[in-house]
């Protein structure tokens, strides 16, 4: 039996969404019967034998509208990723940030909407998510309309970073106010592989390269330390300007808030934190004596309606089959489009596999240079953007979609936005970009290799198995588990790494050029930054949302 560690390597996920720059469709709606048949012509005798309020023309009947608070619930993590929608047994009720936005985009132009509510519970955004929705948010206030939150259980520092936005926020008299701030804990595994008998071998492009720490140390070295400082001070910048902006306070008054943590909402409001304490049946109650006794609260607005599939029908089932080896339904593409490539997930080689629950997760290169290659090569498509949330991946993969994203731009204007992480091979595939935008607390750059593998044989002994090994070739053992790297297999594997890395750092000088405000060895080396430093080093060129 042959036992393998390949050396670490990334996953990726990839989407096609088409997004129409063509006119708005035409009113479709259908004539009113009433109004369709020509009424025949009377007399004025006629009209003299009526009585008065018979001969005046009965006024044409205008559709009721009720006024609309567009309601979205944040309940659960918000994805990247397009949603299955051509595959109809894949998780229902999912949200995409882009889906979101468009949701919310709606609302603001729809003058049936009176206001926006956000339902907020926990852990439902991340930083950079919560950047791109409060931009919406902004955009909703300065068309005229309020926006509304509301936090029935817990309002902790990220989902107050997103309802600080709103134009009121309100909490249910119980709900728990924790805003302390942020907190990074990394495990470092080492003792425990002492242990139990595994011995880690990885190496690594630069002092900044840490991945590998919580294998290789008992405690993060002084660059880790560095680091993780420089991004957490950063991201709490970001976060307290963000609120101070949204609150109308001073950053002092913030950062003051968040030292002192954990309220009961009756103190938060009279701090200020937030504006009402009420059960949401009292939220409600409040918004119709604002808009109306016939106020409608339309929790799903703008929410696509899913076809529902009854799967005790095999003719379901066979039609559900059939759309999958057919790869899903076809939809026109309108004219003037951008198309949207996504980068979502580790990056892999080969090509994502659909199956009746979805795809694969990761970013697979073979599926993202098709999707970009069919970009590039259809008339309708004006623009291509490639949306990146990847943590990086395999170096192969990258380059892949690298030079694909190049022949897309030698064809069409081709622009790189970067979600809540593009960092290592999530930088990589960005270096084709005539424009690269990050939000402010987008965790990018990490220009460096690391590789290695875990040596298991010890482990294997201790519980009383034992492998027999044997090979042919001088280095057929490389990334086995049997055994470390030798002496020559360890210089091989570093040279090989130096190797990618060299042509990493190449790539981003070649597409960064002058942009850059520092020489490449000091922007790579593993570095991570937010995208608000990465703005100041030249690494990135505009802060941005998708």
């Amino acid at each position: 039996m042959k036992r393998s560690n390949a050396v670490l390597i990334a996953v990726l996920t990839l989407g096609l969404v088409w997004t129409s720059l063509a006119p708005g469709q035409a009113d479709t709606r259908k004539p009113d019967p009433e109004k369709a048949e020509p009424k025949k012509a009377e007399s004025r005798a006629d009209d003299a034998k009526k009585a008065p309020d018979q001969a005046v023309k009965k006024e044409e009947k205008k559709p009721e509208t009720k006024p609309v608070v567009a309601v979205f619930t944040l309940d659960g993590p918000i994805v990247e990723k397009p949603l299955q929608e051509d595959f109809p047994l894949a998780e229902p009720g999912t949200k995409t940030l882009k889906e979101l936005v468009t949701r919310l985009e709606k609302a603001r132009d729809d003058q049936q909407v009176k206001a926006v509510v956000f339902l907020v519970d926990e852990g439902a955004v991340d930083l950079a998510q919560v950047e791109e929705l409060r931009q919406t948010i902004d955009s909703i206030k300065a068309a005229g309309k309020k926006v509304y939150a509301h936090v029935d259980a817990l309002l902790e520092t990220r989902n107050f970073a997103l309802a600080a936005g709103a134009s009121e926020l309100s909490v249910t008299p119980t709900a728990i106010i924790m805003i302390t701030g942020f907190s990074a804990e990394s495990p470092y595994l080492r003792g425990l592989l002492d242990w139990i008998g595994v011995k880690p071998d990885f190496l690594a492009c630069g002092e900044y390269k840490t991945a590998a720490e919580m294998f290789m140390r008992k405690g993060p070295s002084p660059a880790a330390e560095r680091m993780q400082t420089w991004l957490l001070d950063s991201l709490f910048q970001s976060c307290l300007e963000s609120i101070a902006q949204g609150r109308k306070a001073p950053v002092d008054q913030v950062r003051q808030w968040i030292n002192e943590g954990l309220y009961t909402p009756e103190k938060a409001k009279t701090l200020r934190i937030i504006d009402q304490v009420e059960y949401r049946e009292a939220f409600e109650a409040r918004l119709r004596a604002k808009y109306g006794q016939d106020l409608q609260f339309k929790k799903d607005y703008g929410k696509q309606r899913e076809e529902e599939i009854d799967l005790s029908s095999p003719l379901a089932l066979f039609k559900v089959w059939a759309e999958i080896l057919q790869g899903g339904k076809k939809k026109a593409l309108p004219k003037n489009s951008v198309a949207i490539v996504y980068v979502d997930g580790p990056i892999v080689p080969g090509k994502a596999e659909q199956s009746v629950l979805g795809g694969d997760a990761g970013a697979f290169s073979t599926t993202i240079r098709k999707a970009l290659d069919k970009a590039a090569a259809d008339e309708n498509v004006k623009a291509v953007v490639l949306r990146v949330n990847s943590p990086g991946g395999s170096a192969v993969a990258s380059e892949i979609i690298l030079n694909a994203t190049r022949q897309v731009a030698a064809k069409k204007p081709f622009a790189v936005s970067m979600g809540s992480v593009a960092g290592s091979g999530g930088y990589y595939v960005t270096c084709g970009a005539d424009t690269i935008f990050a939000d402010a607390t987008t965790i990018t750059a990490s220009i460096g290799v690391v590789g290695g593998k875990l040596a298991t044989t010890d482990l294997w002994n201790k519980v009383g198995i034992i492998w027999d090994a044997d090979h042919r070739g001088a280095n057929a053992d490389l990334l086995s588990s049997e055994a470390v790297f030798s002496d020559d297999q360890r210089k091989q594997m570093q040279d090989w790494m130096n190797d990618i890395y060299g042509v990493f750092k190449g790539h981003v000088a070649a597409a960064r050029g002058k942009k850059l405000r520092k020489p490449i060895d000091e922007l790579a080396g593993g570095r991570v930054f937010t995208g608000r430093q990465a703005l100041d080093l030249g690494l990135v060129d505009k802060i941005g949302t998708l």
